[in-house]
Protein backbone atom coordinates (compact mmCIF):
# COMPACT_ATOMS: atom_id res chain seq x y z
CA UNK A 1 0.00 0.00 0.00
CA UNK A 2 1.40 3.49 -1.03
CA UNK A 3 1.18 5.76 2.08
CA UNK A 4 0.49 9.45 2.11
CA UNK A 5 3.37 11.33 3.17
CA UNK A 6 2.29 14.03 6.24
CA UNK A 7 4.36 16.24 8.14
CA UNK A 8 3.40 16.46 11.64
CA UNK A 9 4.71 18.45 14.46
CA UNK A 10 3.91 16.23 17.79
CA UNK A 11 2.76 18.69 21.36
CA UNK A 12 3.28 15.95 23.86
CA UNK A 13 5.47 16.05 26.65
CA UNK A 14 5.61 11.61 27.10
CA UNK A 15 7.41 10.39 23.84
CA UNK A 16 5.22 6.78 24.39
CA UNK A 17 2.82 9.03 23.53
CA UNK A 18 3.98 10.09 20.76
CA UNK A 19 4.58 7.12 19.35
CA UNK A 20 1.61 5.54 20.04
CA UNK A 21 -0.18 8.14 18.16
CA UNK A 22 2.59 7.89 14.96
CA UNK A 23 1.40 4.03 14.86
CA UNK A 24 -1.87 5.06 14.57
CA UNK A 25 -0.79 7.38 11.84
CA UNK A 26 0.74 4.81 10.04
CA UNK A 27 -1.77 1.96 10.33
CA UNK A 28 -4.26 4.61 9.04
CA UNK A 29 -2.31 5.04 5.61
CA UNK A 30 -0.28 7.90 6.09
CA UNK A 31 3.97 8.12 6.46
CA UNK A 32 4.66 10.68 9.09
CA UNK A 33 7.51 12.90 8.83
CA UNK A 34 7.74 15.04 12.64
CA UNK A 35 8.93 16.35 15.36
CA UNK A 36 8.04 16.03 18.89
CA UNK A 37 8.06 19.52 21.45
CA UNK A 38 7.04 19.94 24.58
CA UNK A 39 7.38 24.01 25.50
CA UNK A 40 6.13 27.07 23.95
CA UNK A 41 10.04 28.05 22.75
CA UNK A 42 9.70 24.51 20.57
CA UNK A 43 6.37 24.82 19.10
CA UNK A 44 6.86 28.44 17.58
CA UNK A 45 10.46 27.18 16.42
CA UNK A 46 8.51 24.70 14.65
CA UNK A 47 5.80 26.47 13.19
CA UNK A 48 5.79 25.95 9.30
CA UNK A 49 2.95 26.66 6.71
CA UNK A 50 4.23 23.88 4.95
CA UNK A 51 3.02 21.60 8.18
CA UNK A 52 -0.17 18.84 7.20
CA UNK A 53 -1.34 18.95 10.70
CA UNK A 54 -0.20 19.34 14.50
CA UNK A 55 -1.28 17.04 17.50
CA UNK A 56 -1.29 18.48 21.01
CA UNK A 57 -1.73 16.96 24.55
CA UNK A 58 -4.31 19.16 26.07
CA UNK A 59 -2.79 19.03 29.35
CA UNK A 60 1.01 19.59 29.78
CA UNK A 61 2.90 20.68 32.80
CA UNK A 62 4.40 23.92 30.30
CA UNK A 63 2.35 24.53 28.03
CA UNK A 64 -1.14 23.50 26.31
CA UNK A 65 -3.01 22.61 23.14
CA UNK A 66 -5.32 26.16 23.35
CA UNK A 67 -1.76 27.79 24.18
CA UNK A 68 -0.69 26.27 21.08
CA UNK A 69 -3.77 26.61 19.16
CA UNK A 70 -3.33 30.67 19.92
CA UNK A 71 0.67 30.89 18.77
CA UNK A 72 -0.81 29.53 15.44
CA UNK A 73 -3.57 31.99 14.42
CA UNK A 74 -1.28 34.67 15.36
CA UNK A 75 1.23 33.05 13.25
CA UNK A 76 -1.61 33.43 10.59
CA UNK A 77 -1.40 29.60 10.10
CA UNK A 78 -4.41 27.59 9.26
CA UNK A 79 -3.57 24.09 10.38
CA UNK A 80 -5.09 21.00 10.95
CA UNK A 81 -5.11 20.68 14.66
CA UNK A 82 -5.97 17.52 16.65
CA UNK A 83 -6.14 17.51 20.47
CA UNK A 84 -4.58 14.02 21.34
CA UNK A 85 -5.33 14.09 25.64
CA UNK A 86 -5.57 11.94 28.72
CA UNK A 87 -8.23 13.40 30.02
CA UNK A 88 -10.61 16.02 28.85
CA UNK A 89 -13.82 16.95 29.81
CA UNK A 90 -16.37 17.57 26.91
CA UNK A 91 -16.30 21.57 27.91
CA UNK A 92 -13.21 22.05 27.37
CA UNK A 93 -12.42 19.73 24.47
CA UNK A 94 -16.02 21.80 22.77
CA UNK A 95 -14.03 24.93 23.64
CA UNK A 96 -11.13 23.85 21.95
CA UNK A 97 -12.99 23.32 18.56
CA UNK A 98 -14.62 26.76 18.95
CA UNK A 99 -11.01 27.80 18.92
CA UNK A 100 -10.10 26.41 16.25
CA UNK A 101 -9.19 22.58 16.89
CA UNK A 102 -10.77 20.13 14.33
CA UNK A 103 -11.02 17.37 16.56
CA UNK A 104 -10.13 16.00 20.08
CA UNK A 105 -9.03 12.08 20.62
CA UNK A 106 -9.24 10.75 24.02
CA UNK A 107 -5.83 8.21 24.49
CA UNK A 108 -7.62 5.63 25.63
CA UNK A 109 -9.73 5.60 22.57
CA UNK A 110 -6.58 6.30 20.35
CA UNK A 111 -7.37 3.65 17.37
CA UNK A 112 -9.84 6.47 16.03
CA UNK A 113 -7.14 8.94 15.31
CA UNK A 114 -6.51 8.18 12.15
CA UNK A 115 -10.69 8.57 11.27
CA UNK A 116 -10.02 11.77 13.00
CA UNK A 117 -7.24 13.14 11.05
CA UNK A 118 -8.14 12.36 7.91
CA UNK A 119 -11.13 14.08 8.86
CA UNK A 120 -9.30 17.17 9.72
CA UNK A 121 -7.06 17.45 6.48
CA UNK A 122 -10.55 16.56 4.44
CA UNK A 123 -12.08 19.60 5.86
CA UNK A 124 -8.45 21.92 6.17
CA UNK A 125 -8.66 21.10 2.30
CA UNK A 126 -12.24 22.12 1.79
CA UNK A 127 -11.99 25.21 3.72
CA UNK A 128 -8.44 25.97 1.94
CA UNK A 129 -10.19 25.39 -1.59
CA UNK A 130 -13.37 27.08 -0.82
CA UNK A 131 -10.81 30.52 0.26
CA UNK A 132 -8.89 30.07 -2.95
CA UNK A 133 -12.40 30.13 -4.85
CA UNK A 134 -13.59 33.30 -2.96
CA UNK A 135 -10.31 35.17 -3.49
CA UNK A 136 -10.46 33.92 -7.62
CA UNK A 137 -14.08 35.36 -7.45
CA UNK A 138 -13.41 38.60 -5.57
CA UNK A 139 -10.39 39.04 -7.73
CA UNK A 140 -13.12 38.94 -10.69
CA UNK A 141 -15.68 41.04 -8.98
CA UNK A 142 -13.29 43.93 -9.25
CA UNK A 143 -11.89 43.41 -12.49
CA UNK A 144 -11.71 43.29 -15.89
CA UNK A 145 -11.90 40.01 -17.20
CA UNK A 146 -10.35 41.03 -20.68
CA UNK A 147 -7.47 43.38 -19.33
CA UNK A 148 -7.17 42.77 -15.83
CA UNK A 149 -7.32 46.29 -15.13
CA UNK A 150 -10.20 47.41 -12.40
CA UNK A 151 -13.63 47.49 -13.34
CA UNK A 152 -16.32 49.92 -12.83
CA UNK A 153 -17.08 48.70 -9.71
CA UNK A 154 -13.83 49.02 -8.24
CA UNK A 155 -13.24 52.39 -9.68
CA UNK A 156 -16.42 53.63 -8.31
CA UNK A 157 -14.92 52.39 -4.42
CA UNK A 158 -11.59 53.77 -5.24
CA UNK A 159 -13.57 57.38 -6.67
CA UNK A 160 -15.76 57.50 -3.52
CA UNK A 161 -12.49 56.78 -1.07
CA UNK A 162 -10.55 60.08 -2.67
CA UNK A 163 -13.64 62.00 -2.17
CA UNK A 164 -14.19 60.97 1.24
CA UNK A 165 -10.99 62.28 1.55
CA UNK A 166 -11.77 65.89 1.10
CA UNK A 167 -9.17 66.36 -1.88
CA UNK A 168 -9.09 67.54 -5.14
CA UNK A 169 -9.86 64.34 -7.91
CA UNK A 170 -10.38 64.12 -11.21
CA UNK A 171 -11.79 61.70 -13.28
CA UNK A 172 -11.13 60.92 -16.87
CA UNK A 173 -13.47 59.01 -19.21
CA UNK A 174 -11.67 57.41 -22.21
CA UNK A 175 -13.59 55.98 -25.67
CA UNK A 176 -11.90 54.81 -28.63
CA UNK A 177 -13.34 56.53 -31.53
CA UNK A 178 -14.71 54.13 -34.25
CA UNK A 179 -13.86 51.25 -32.16
CA UNK A 180 -16.76 48.95 -33.65
CA UNK A 181 -15.46 49.75 -37.39
CA UNK A 182 -12.04 47.69 -36.37
CA UNK A 183 -14.36 45.06 -34.88
CA UNK A 184 -16.86 44.82 -37.64
CA UNK A 185 -13.42 44.92 -40.39
CA UNK A 186 -11.14 42.95 -38.40
CA UNK A 187 -13.11 40.55 -35.86
CA UNK A 188 -13.87 40.59 -32.35
CA UNK A 189 -10.55 38.48 -31.22
CA UNK A 190 -8.58 41.69 -32.81
CA UNK A 191 -10.41 43.88 -31.34
CA UNK A 192 -9.95 42.24 -28.34
CA UNK A 193 -6.24 42.35 -28.51
CA UNK A 194 -6.27 46.20 -29.39
CA UNK A 195 -8.42 46.62 -26.04
CA UNK A 196 -6.25 44.78 -23.98
CA UNK A 197 -3.07 46.79 -25.88
CA UNK A 198 -5.06 50.25 -24.82
CA UNK A 199 -4.65 49.07 -21.56
CA UNK A 200 -1.23 48.37 -20.96
CA UNK A 201 -0.30 51.16 -22.69
CA UNK A 202 -2.42 54.06 -20.88
CA UNK A 203 -1.04 51.86 -17.53
CA UNK A 204 2.87 52.43 -18.22
CA UNK A 205 1.98 55.85 -19.03
CA UNK A 206 0.40 56.87 -15.38
CA UNK A 207 1.95 56.97 -12.62
CA UNK A 208 1.16 54.34 -9.62
CA UNK A 209 -1.21 56.79 -8.11
CA UNK A 210 -3.49 56.58 -10.81
CA UNK A 211 -5.89 54.08 -11.52
CA UNK A 212 -6.33 52.73 -14.70
CA UNK A 213 -10.15 51.01 -15.13
CA UNK A 214 -12.16 49.33 -17.98
CA UNK A 215 -15.67 50.22 -17.76
CA UNK A 216 -16.85 48.07 -20.72
CA UNK A 217 -16.77 48.05 -24.53
CA UNK A 218 -14.29 50.60 -25.62
CA UNK A 219 -14.66 52.74 -22.66
CA UNK A 220 -11.81 53.38 -19.55
CA UNK A 221 -11.49 55.51 -16.80
CA UNK A 222 -8.38 57.24 -15.12
CA UNK A 223 -8.73 58.03 -11.65
CA UNK A 224 -6.25 61.31 -10.73
CA UNK A 225 -5.97 61.75 -6.62
CA UNK A 226 -5.05 64.84 -5.99
CA UNK A 227 -5.33 66.68 -9.83
CA UNK A 228 -7.64 69.47 -10.16
CA UNK A 229 -9.03 70.27 -13.84
CA UNK A 230 -6.04 72.11 -15.22
CA UNK A 231 -3.68 69.12 -14.10
CA UNK A 232 -6.13 66.40 -15.81
CA UNK A 233 -6.04 68.14 -18.94
CA UNK A 234 -2.05 67.76 -19.01
CA UNK A 235 -2.89 64.36 -17.87
CA UNK A 236 -5.20 63.60 -21.16
CA UNK A 237 -3.10 65.45 -23.68
CA UNK A 238 -0.12 63.28 -22.30
CA UNK A 239 -2.44 60.11 -23.11
CA UNK A 240 -3.98 61.01 -26.60
CA UNK A 241 0.09 61.44 -27.77
CA UNK A 242 0.88 57.65 -26.18
CA UNK A 243 -2.10 56.35 -28.36
CA UNK A 244 -0.65 57.99 -31.40
CA UNK A 245 1.81 54.93 -31.83
CA UNK A 246 0.20 51.80 -34.05
CA UNK A 247 -0.98 49.01 -32.43
CA UNK A 248 -0.07 45.63 -33.60
CA UNK A 249 -2.91 42.62 -33.26
CA UNK A 250 -3.29 39.79 -34.63
CA UNK A 251 -0.46 41.14 -37.74
CA UNK A 252 -2.50 44.20 -38.29
CA UNK A 253 -0.56 47.68 -37.71
CA UNK A 254 -3.78 49.81 -36.32
CA UNK A 255 -3.88 53.20 -35.67
CA UNK A 256 -6.56 54.72 -32.99
CA UNK A 257 -7.45 57.82 -32.02
CA UNK A 258 -9.86 58.69 -28.99
CA UNK A 259 -11.98 61.04 -26.99
CA UNK A 260 -11.38 62.00 -23.09
CA UNK A 261 -13.94 63.66 -20.64
CA UNK A 262 -12.87 65.33 -17.80
CA UNK A 263 -14.57 65.91 -14.22
CA UNK A 264 -13.08 67.28 -11.28
CA UNK A 265 -14.29 67.26 -7.37
CA UNK A 266 -15.43 69.60 -6.34
CA UNK A 267 -15.93 71.71 -8.92
CA UNK A 268 -17.77 69.73 -10.83
CA UNK A 269 -19.61 67.70 -8.44
CA UNK A 270 -19.24 65.66 -5.23
CA UNK A 271 -20.13 62.57 -5.15
CA UNK A 272 -18.98 59.76 -7.55
CA UNK A 273 -21.89 59.13 -9.68
CA UNK A 274 -21.98 62.71 -10.59
CA UNK A 275 -18.39 62.66 -11.70
CA UNK A 276 -19.28 59.55 -14.05
CA UNK A 277 -22.28 61.67 -15.43
CA UNK A 278 -20.21 64.71 -16.16
CA UNK A 279 -17.23 63.30 -17.37
CA UNK A 280 -19.35 61.05 -19.81
CA UNK A 281 -20.91 64.00 -21.11
CA UNK A 282 -17.46 66.12 -21.61
CA UNK A 283 -16.67 62.74 -23.33
CA UNK A 284 -19.58 62.64 -25.77
CA UNK A 285 -18.62 66.76 -26.12
CA UNK A 286 -14.71 66.12 -26.98
CA UNK A 287 -16.30 63.13 -29.65
CA UNK A 288 -18.66 65.45 -31.35
CA UNK A 289 -16.40 68.63 -31.41
CA UNK A 290 -13.27 66.36 -32.34
CA UNK A 291 -11.06 67.89 -29.68
CA UNK A 292 -9.53 65.09 -28.46
CA UNK A 293 -10.46 65.81 -24.93
CA UNK A 294 -12.93 68.20 -22.99
CA UNK A 295 -13.20 69.58 -19.44
CA UNK A 296 -17.17 69.15 -18.54
CA UNK A 297 -19.09 72.21 -18.27
CA UNK A 298 -22.76 72.69 -17.44
CA UNK A 299 -24.06 74.20 -20.45
CA UNK A 300 -23.07 71.73 -22.57
CA UNK A 301 -25.31 68.95 -20.54
CA UNK A 302 -27.95 67.99 -22.09
CA UNK A 303 -27.97 64.47 -20.54
CA UNK A 304 -31.08 65.68 -17.86
CA UNK A 305 -33.48 66.42 -21.15
CA UNK A 306 -32.12 63.29 -23.01
CA UNK A 307 -33.19 61.15 -20.16
CA UNK A 308 -36.91 62.86 -19.75
CA UNK A 309 -37.26 62.19 -23.22
CA UNK A 310 -36.27 58.87 -22.86
CA UNK A 311 -38.74 58.26 -19.59
CA UNK A 312 -41.57 60.05 -21.39
CA UNK A 313 -41.43 57.95 -23.68
CA UNK A 314 -41.05 54.54 -21.39
CA UNK A 315 -44.35 55.69 -19.54
CA UNK A 316 -46.38 55.77 -22.43
CA UNK A 317 -45.24 52.52 -23.64
CA UNK A 318 -45.53 51.06 -20.14
CA UNK A 319 -49.13 52.39 -20.25
CA UNK A 320 -49.86 51.30 -23.50
CA UNK A 321 -48.47 47.98 -22.88
CA UNK A 322 -46.01 48.20 -25.87
CA UNK A 323 -43.56 46.09 -23.83
CA UNK A 324 -43.21 42.84 -24.96
CA UNK A 325 -41.81 39.48 -23.67
CA UNK A 326 -39.23 37.50 -25.08
CA UNK A 327 -38.16 33.88 -23.97
CA UNK A 328 -34.85 32.64 -23.67
CA UNK A 329 -34.73 28.88 -22.91
CA UNK A 330 -32.67 26.66 -20.34
CA UNK A 331 -31.40 22.88 -20.66
CA UNK A 332 -30.33 20.66 -17.98
CA UNK A 333 -26.77 19.53 -19.13
CA UNK A 334 -26.81 16.32 -17.75
CA UNK A 335 -30.20 15.27 -19.52
CA UNK A 336 -30.57 18.08 -22.54
CA UNK A 337 -34.47 18.66 -20.77
CA UNK A 338 -36.02 22.01 -21.17
CA UNK A 339 -36.37 23.40 -17.75
CA UNK A 340 -37.02 26.58 -18.08
CA UNK A 341 -37.22 30.19 -20.21
CA UNK A 342 -35.97 33.31 -18.72
CA UNK A 343 -38.38 36.30 -19.78
CA UNK A 344 -36.70 39.13 -21.25
CA UNK A 345 -38.26 42.77 -21.81
CA UNK A 346 -38.11 44.26 -24.93
CA UNK A 347 -39.36 47.62 -26.20
CA UNK A 348 -40.42 48.86 -30.11
CA UNK A 349 -40.38 52.09 -30.12
CA UNK A 350 -42.80 53.63 -33.10
CA UNK A 351 -39.93 55.87 -34.44
CA UNK A 352 -36.80 54.68 -33.01
CA UNK A 353 -37.39 50.75 -33.65
CA UNK A 354 -36.30 48.29 -31.18
CA UNK A 355 -34.51 50.23 -28.22
CA UNK A 356 -32.09 47.80 -26.84
CA UNK A 357 -32.37 46.93 -22.93
CA UNK A 358 -29.06 48.53 -21.88
CA UNK A 359 -30.99 51.61 -22.81
CA UNK A 360 -34.17 52.02 -21.42
CA UNK A 361 -33.57 49.54 -18.23
CA UNK A 362 -30.97 51.84 -16.49
CA UNK A 363 -33.65 54.64 -17.45
CA UNK A 364 -36.50 52.79 -15.57
CA UNK A 365 -34.27 51.66 -12.39
CA UNK A 366 -32.83 55.74 -12.40
CA UNK A 367 -35.93 57.49 -13.36
CA UNK A 368 -38.73 56.04 -10.98
CA UNK A 369 -40.38 53.45 -13.76
CA UNK A 370 -38.90 50.04 -12.47
CA UNK A 371 -42.09 49.70 -10.27
CA UNK A 372 -44.06 49.58 -12.94
CA UNK A 373 -42.57 47.65 -15.18
CA UNK A 374 -41.43 44.62 -13.53
CA UNK A 375 -45.28 44.64 -12.21
CA UNK A 376 -46.22 44.40 -15.97
CA UNK A 377 -43.60 42.39 -16.88
CA UNK A 378 -43.83 39.82 -14.25
CA UNK A 379 -48.20 39.82 -14.96
CA UNK A 380 -47.15 39.10 -18.83
CA UNK A 381 -44.83 36.11 -18.15
CA UNK A 382 -47.14 34.96 -15.28
CA UNK A 383 -50.10 34.75 -17.54
CA UNK A 384 -48.02 33.53 -20.88
CA UNK A 385 -47.28 30.51 -18.37
CA UNK A 386 -50.73 29.67 -17.84
CA UNK A 387 -51.89 30.00 -21.24
CA UNK A 388 -48.43 27.52 -22.06
CA UNK A 389 -50.03 25.24 -19.51
CA UNK A 390 -53.05 24.35 -21.63
CA UNK A 391 -50.86 23.39 -23.82
CA UNK A 392 -49.08 20.90 -21.51
CA UNK A 393 -45.79 23.39 -20.94
CA UNK A 394 -45.27 23.76 -17.64
CA UNK A 395 -41.74 24.86 -17.33
CA UNK A 396 -41.31 27.22 -14.69
CA UNK A 397 -40.32 31.19 -16.26
CA UNK A 398 -37.39 33.25 -14.68
CA UNK A 399 -38.05 37.35 -14.47
CA UNK A 400 -35.27 39.33 -13.72
CA UNK A 401 -36.10 42.13 -11.08
CA UNK A 402 -33.93 45.19 -9.70
CA UNK A 403 -32.55 46.43 -6.58
CA UNK A 404 -35.00 48.94 -6.73
CA UNK A 405 -38.02 46.53 -6.25
CA UNK A 406 -36.05 44.55 -4.01
CA UNK A 407 -36.08 47.25 -1.88
CA UNK A 408 -39.75 48.51 -2.40
CA UNK A 409 -41.91 47.93 0.69
CA UNK A 410 -45.14 47.38 -1.78
CA UNK A 411 -42.94 44.86 -4.05
CA UNK A 412 -44.28 41.36 -2.27
CA UNK A 413 -47.88 42.75 -2.35
CA UNK A 414 -47.40 43.18 -6.24
CA UNK A 415 -46.26 39.73 -6.65
CA UNK A 416 -48.97 38.19 -4.19
CA UNK A 417 -51.37 40.09 -6.13
CA UNK A 418 -50.33 38.63 -9.04
CA UNK A 419 -50.37 35.39 -8.16
CA UNK A 420 -53.80 35.72 -6.12
CA UNK A 421 -55.60 36.97 -9.48
CA UNK A 422 -54.06 34.25 -11.90
CA UNK A 423 -53.94 31.35 -9.27
CA UNK A 424 -50.70 30.52 -10.51
CA UNK A 425 -48.75 27.91 -8.97
CA UNK A 426 -45.52 30.24 -7.23
CA UNK A 427 -42.92 27.60 -7.72
CA UNK A 428 -43.45 28.19 -11.43
CA UNK A 429 -42.18 31.91 -10.89
CA UNK A 430 -38.62 32.72 -10.44
CA UNK A 431 -36.64 36.04 -9.49
CA UNK A 432 -33.25 36.38 -10.67
CA UNK A 433 -30.98 39.10 -8.78
CA UNK A 434 -28.12 40.44 -9.08
CA UNK A 435 -25.36 40.60 -6.36
CA UNK A 436 -24.91 43.71 -6.59
CA UNK A 437 -28.54 44.30 -5.61
CA UNK A 438 -28.00 41.93 -2.83
CA UNK A 439 -25.26 43.56 -1.12
CA UNK A 440 -27.03 46.59 -1.63
CA UNK A 441 -28.70 46.70 1.58
CA UNK A 442 -28.55 42.92 2.90
CA UNK A 443 -30.84 43.44 5.41
CA UNK A 444 -33.87 44.63 3.92
CA UNK A 445 -32.97 42.43 0.51
CA UNK A 446 -33.20 39.82 2.77
CA UNK A 447 -36.38 40.33 5.01
CA UNK A 448 -37.90 40.89 1.19
CA UNK A 449 -36.71 37.86 -0.01
CA UNK A 450 -37.97 35.42 3.09
CA UNK A 451 -41.12 36.46 2.66
CA UNK A 452 -41.17 35.77 -1.09
CA UNK A 453 -39.58 32.61 -0.67
CA UNK A 454 -42.42 31.82 2.11
CA UNK A 455 -45.24 32.72 -0.21
CA UNK A 456 -43.89 29.73 -2.81
CA UNK A 457 -41.36 31.91 -5.18
CA UNK A 458 -37.94 30.70 -6.12
CA UNK A 459 -34.57 32.71 -6.62
CA UNK A 460 -31.61 32.76 -8.46
CA UNK A 461 -28.62 34.90 -8.24
CA UNK A 462 -27.68 36.31 -11.79
CA UNK A 463 -24.16 37.82 -13.13
CA UNK A 464 -22.39 35.77 -10.25
CA UNK A 465 -18.63 36.42 -10.35
CA UNK A 466 -19.31 40.24 -11.75
CA UNK A 467 -20.86 41.75 -8.08
CA UNK A 468 -19.11 41.16 -4.95
CA UNK A 469 -20.61 38.95 -2.14
CA UNK A 470 -19.34 37.12 0.43
CA UNK A 471 -19.68 33.36 0.83
CA UNK A 472 -20.72 33.47 4.37
CA UNK A 473 -23.81 35.97 3.60
CA UNK A 474 -24.50 34.00 0.38
CA UNK A 475 -25.30 31.25 2.64
CA UNK A 476 -27.92 33.00 4.24
CA UNK A 477 -30.36 33.87 1.12
CA UNK A 478 -33.33 31.66 0.36
CA UNK A 479 -31.52 31.20 -2.91
CA UNK A 480 -31.20 27.56 -5.35
CA UNK A 481 -29.36 28.58 -8.13
CA UNK A 482 -27.10 31.07 -9.17
CA UNK A 483 -25.67 31.82 -12.83
CA UNK A 484 -22.27 32.25 -13.58
CA UNK A 485 -21.92 35.79 -15.88
CA UNK A 486 -21.31 34.80 -19.63
CA UNK A 487 -18.22 36.69 -19.97
CA UNK A 488 -16.87 33.90 -17.99
CA UNK A 489 -18.94 30.89 -19.55
CA UNK A 490 -17.51 32.71 -23.36
CA UNK A 491 -13.64 31.83 -22.77
CA UNK A 492 -14.17 28.68 -21.02
CA UNK A 493 -12.15 26.58 -23.81
CA UNK A 494 -9.78 29.57 -24.60
CA UNK A 495 -9.00 31.37 -21.28
CA UNK A 496 -7.41 29.52 -18.46
CA UNK A 497 -8.50 32.44 -16.23
CA UNK A 498 -12.33 32.45 -16.91
CA UNK A 499 -11.84 28.66 -16.53
CA UNK A 500 -10.66 28.46 -13.16
CA UNK A 501 -13.80 30.64 -12.14
CA UNK A 502 -16.11 28.78 -13.87
CA UNK A 503 -14.67 25.52 -12.40
CA UNK A 504 -14.79 27.42 -8.95
CA UNK A 505 -18.28 28.58 -8.95
CA UNK A 506 -19.12 24.98 -10.27
CA UNK A 507 -17.61 23.73 -6.92
CA UNK A 508 -18.62 26.62 -4.59
CA UNK A 509 -22.57 25.58 -5.62
CA UNK A 510 -22.69 22.29 -5.35
CA UNK A 511 -20.98 23.04 -1.87
CA UNK A 512 -23.51 25.16 -0.92
CA UNK A 513 -26.21 22.65 -2.61
CA UNK A 514 -27.19 25.17 -5.27
CA UNK A 515 -28.11 24.90 -8.89
CA UNK A 516 -25.44 26.35 -11.38
CA UNK A 517 -26.67 27.91 -14.84
CA UNK A 518 -24.15 28.97 -17.14
CA UNK A 519 -25.26 32.01 -19.65
CA UNK A 520 -23.69 31.96 -23.07
CA UNK A 521 -23.03 29.16 -23.75
CA UNK A 522 -22.67 29.44 -27.63
CA UNK A 523 -21.01 26.19 -29.04
CA UNK A 524 -21.05 22.12 -28.61
CA UNK A 525 -17.56 22.39 -26.83
CA UNK A 526 -18.83 25.04 -24.09
CA UNK A 527 -21.60 22.52 -23.53
CA UNK A 528 -19.48 19.79 -23.56
CA UNK A 529 -16.40 21.13 -21.15
CA UNK A 530 -19.98 22.19 -18.57
CA UNK A 531 -21.24 18.66 -18.31
CA UNK A 532 -18.00 17.24 -17.47
CA UNK A 533 -17.62 20.03 -15.05
CA UNK A 534 -20.63 19.14 -13.20
CA UNK A 535 -22.51 22.31 -13.89
CA UNK A 536 -26.26 21.44 -14.15
CA UNK A 537 -28.01 23.90 -16.88
CA UNK A 538 -27.12 25.74 -19.79
CA UNK A 539 -28.46 28.83 -21.44
CA UNK A 540 -27.41 30.61 -24.30
CA UNK A 541 -27.36 30.46 -28.19
CA UNK A 542 -26.40 26.92 -28.76
CA UNK A 543 -30.11 26.20 -27.55
CA UNK A 544 -31.73 29.40 -29.04
CA UNK A 545 -31.70 33.40 -29.24
CA UNK A 546 -34.41 35.11 -27.34
CA UNK A 547 -37.41 34.19 -29.23
CA UNK A 548 -40.88 35.91 -29.00
CA UNK A 549 -43.78 34.21 -27.73
CA UNK A 550 -45.10 32.92 -30.85
CA UNK A 551 -41.94 30.37 -31.67
CA UNK A 552 -41.40 29.23 -27.92
CA UNK A 553 -43.97 26.32 -28.44
CA UNK A 554 -41.90 25.01 -31.76
CA UNK A 555 -38.63 25.33 -30.39
CA UNK A 556 -39.67 22.91 -27.68
CA UNK A 557 -41.01 20.32 -29.79
CA UNK A 558 -38.15 20.76 -31.81
CA UNK A 559 -35.18 20.91 -29.35
CA UNK A 560 -34.81 17.07 -28.71
CA UNK A 561 -33.47 16.41 -32.06
CA UNK A 562 -31.41 18.83 -31.68
CA UNK A 563 -30.11 17.76 -28.19
CA UNK A 564 -29.85 14.29 -29.59
CA UNK A 565 -27.06 15.85 -32.17
CA UNK A 566 -25.48 17.77 -28.90
CA UNK A 567 -25.08 13.84 -27.13
CA UNK A 568 -23.78 12.18 -30.55
CA UNK A 569 -21.10 14.95 -30.89
CA UNK A 570 -20.14 14.58 -27.06
CA UNK A 571 -19.76 10.53 -27.34
CA UNK A 572 -17.54 11.09 -30.67
CA UNK A 573 -15.38 13.27 -28.92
Amino acid sequence: MIRRPLRVLILEDRPEDAELALHELRRAGFDPAWRRVDDAAGFKSNLDPELDLILADYHQPQFDAVRALKLMKEAGLDIPFVIVSGAVGDDLAVAAVRQGAMDYVLKDRIGRLGTAVKNAIEQADLRRRQGLAQAALEHQALHDSLTDLPNRLMLRDELDRAIGRGTTVSLLLLDIDNFKEINDSFGHQVGDILLRQVGSRLRERLDVASMVARLGGDEFAILLPGADAERASRVARGVLQALEGPFLSEEHALEITASIGIASCPDHGSGAETLLQRADVAMYLAKRTGGGYAVYRPEDDPYDARRLTVRADLRRAIERREIVLYYQPQAALASGEVIGLEALARWHHADRGWVPPAEFIPVAEHMGLIKPLTAQVVEMAVRQSLVWQEAGITIPIAVNVSMRNLLDPRFPEVLEDVIGATGIEPGRLKLEITESAVMAEPARVLETMNRLRAGGLRFAIDDFGTGYSSLTYLQRLPVEEIKIDRTFVDQLATDSGSAAIVRATIELGGSLGLDVVAEGVEDAVTWQMLSRLGCTTAQGYLLSRPMPVAEVAGWIRGWPEKQRALTDTELAA
